[in-house]
């Protein structure tokens, strides 16, 4: 028995404790005789009152229930009690009997002193957290904002919880779309109505927050909320997401700011656990492009599977750098190995491979930004993203690689530009080597990513913050968007799924135009577009007005997986990728325009002017 340590706090526990304990024996035999105890009880009840009272404070002592903190008392304290009162109440008759005292204890009084015993001990403890909480949360709502929460349930009810000792929230009410709950209490706070009613609420009780506590919803309904927070003049809040919440990395209480992908997000990715164990689980994978925004989350993804090891590859070394830092912090149990390297340096790569020997590649590094690309780099565009990749996967090849994951794009389809003219030679240079392979080659396509490397959002986001205006290249221009997250994993999906030579396309939903895009992130940083005006600077070279995940003669075949499709391109000739290979071969740097011209031999679908008079023609009828 360890012995706390008696300050004055804990003194004045064991004083109430013990006189909980006097009060007990006493008042058990005062209801055993109906408040009227006979001399003889009465004598008795006197003689046993120290020993009992002695024999249940050591207890008490053993069960260390002087250790806690009578304001943060909770159910193990409670439990804690109980049994210290079931043993102290199975101890007295041992006590009696074995120092022969002299005295008549009456059985019923052995089964009620426990009884009120445990009631006296709780009571005092809950009283006293109840006082101690009303004050100091009678303080704390003085100066707390109030706040209207959106949605009634289970995270509503946690949030209610969790913010009873906030001083920065105070909860005014709930709005919550079922008529059941309308009018009833979730710890004393009342369900007011429809979110719909939120401007009318909103106006009535002076809110200017509202919550959205829908984390299981569906994201057009919680769009719905924030398109209401935005009518009614209120600052939308949000809790973390449902996946976030059921990892535990999160609790409901940490609120945050609404995010893009909480209004432009997806039903969640439903993956085939057991193939994406047998593909990653135990071995070692490779990762170009690690530093990427794609290639760093595909790290996070396998990383969940257990590989064996994970070989992080980039040019960048800052880029290596961060995501090295962030898996010695955060997947610290994930053997890693950075490799800094050119994937267009095929000494290089037969290196890497044959040091670490991975069976999965995924390959993730190119040159994305359209109008980056498009003029004076446009050659390094085509060796880096055509070229770099059969290096790359020639490689894999020669060192007997199981699987190649080539990561594509939906500018591939019918290009426009160099970028993706560029990544659909790069799926053909592929299609070319499974012919003649083991190795299985699985190419992916997918359309932008809130947030990724090039993306309008951060470029968006800055503008704002300099208080605009906000450019957007056309009215009508529109693209598919993803989270990064959700991109990753129909990457592994498509992996797992793969067997050689398929171009998997993603469910990229419906287009977005850019110019909503941009008034969310407006209306998300709390202003209006009459504070930030939007800016329309004409289309830049080789941008279309919108993306295409489909090649004109291309068809699509279902898979297991909802949000996958595989498409049925054209077959590559062998004769066809000798001569492609002696023109990335060659030692001269091209200019931009020759390159455009050469690339509209080797690809028979790539046509800049065309291809933007059909996407005027399309937008215009």
């Amino acid at each position: 028995m360890r012995l706390p340590r008696f300050d004055i706090r804990t003194l004045l526990a064991f004083s109430h404790d013990v006189v909980a304990a006097i009060a007990a024996w006493c008042i058990a035999y005062w209801l055993r005789f109906n408040m009227d105890i006979e001399e003889i009880y009465l004598i008795s009840m006197l003689r046993t009152l120290p020993w009992v009272v002695t024999s249940q404070a050591i207890i008490f002592l053993w069960f260390g229930l002087y250790r806690g903190i009578w304001r943060y008392a909770s159910l193990p304290d409670l439990k804690r009690i109980l049994l210290a009162v079931l043993l102290a109440g199975m101890a007295i008759p041992l006590v009696v009997f074995m120092l022969q005292i002299s005295a008549v204890v009456p059985r019923s009084v052995l089964v009620l002193d426990p009884i009120l015993l445990f009631l006296t001990m709780c009571g005092g403890r809950i009283t006293y957290r109840l006082w101690k909480e009303h004050r100091m949360y009678s303080l704390a709502n003085l100066q707390a904002k109030p706040v209207i929460v959106l949605g009634a349930g289970d995270a509503a009810v946690g949030l209610v919880k969790d913010l009873a000792r906030s001083h920065e929230w105070r909860i005014a009410g709930f709005l919550d779309d079922n008529p059941k709950n309308h009018g009833r209490l979730l710890h004393g706070v009342k369900v007011l109505g429809r979110v719909d009613e939120l401007p009318a609420v909103a106006e009535k009780m002076q809110i200017q927050h509202a919550i959205i506590a829908m984390p299981a919803a569906s994201h057009a309904a919680r769009r719905h909320a924030m398109n209401v927070c935005l009518s009614a003049g209120v600052k939308a809040l949000t809790v973390p997401s449902f996946d976030d919440l059921l990892s535990g990395k999160v609790t409901v209480s940490q609120i945050r700011h609404v995010e893009l992908d909480d209004l432009l997000g997806r039903d969640p990715v439903v993956l085939d656990s057991a193939g994406l164990q047998e593909l990653i689980a135990g071995k070692t994978i490779l990762v170009t492009g690690a530093g990427g925004s794609i290639g760093a989350e595909l790290c996070r993804q396998i990383s969940r599977f257990r590989p064996q090891r994970i070989i992080l590859l980039d040019l960048s070394e800052y880029a290596l750098y961060r995501i090295e830092q962030e898996f010695q912090s955060d997947f610290s149990d994930t053997a890693i190995a950075c490799a800094i390297g050119d994937i267009k340096n095929r000494a290089r790569m037969d290196q890497v491979l044959e040091q670490y020997h991975p069976l999965v590649v995924f390959h993730a590094a190119a040159y994305k930004h359209v109008p980056l690309m498009e003029e004076q780099n446009a050659w390094e565009a085509v060796l880096n993203n055509a070229l770099g990749t059969y290096i790359a996967a020639q490689a894999a090849v020669a060192h007997r690689v199981e699987k190649f994951v080539l990561v594509s794009t939906d500018k591939a389809v019918n290009p426009t530009n160099v970028m993706g003219a560029s990544k659909r030679l790069a799926e053909m240079l592929c299609q070319a080597l499974q012919q003649s392979s083991s190795t299985r080659f699985v190419i992916v396509r997918f359309g932008n990513v809130l947030g990724s490397t090039g993306s309008v959002i951060p470029k968006f986001r800055e503008q704002i913050e300099k208080g605009g205006p906000v450019t957007v290249t056309h009215p009508d221009i529109m693209r598919y968007f993803m989270s990064i997250p959700e991109a990753a994993q129909l990457v592994l999906q498509s992996a797992a799924m793969g067997k050689g030579g398929e171009i998997f396309v993603m469910d990229m939903g419906e287009p977005v135009k850019i110019t909503d895009l941009a008034k969310d992130l407006i209306h998300l940083s709390g202003l209006s577009e009459e504070e930030v005006k939007i800016v329309y600077t004409g289309l830049r070279p080789g941008e279309k007005l919108y993306e295409e995940l489909l090649a004109d003669e291309e068809n699509t075949l279902p898979t297991p997986h909802p949000k996958l499709r595989i498409a049925k391109a054209r077959t590559v000739e062998m004769q066809w990728l000798n001569s492609i290979l002696n023109w990335l071969s060659q030692p001269q740097v091209l200019d931009g325009d020759r390159v455009k011209q050469e690339l509209s031999k080797w690809l028979p679908e790539y046509s800049l002017e065309q291809n933007h008079l059909a996407r005027r023609r399309t937008l215009s009828t």
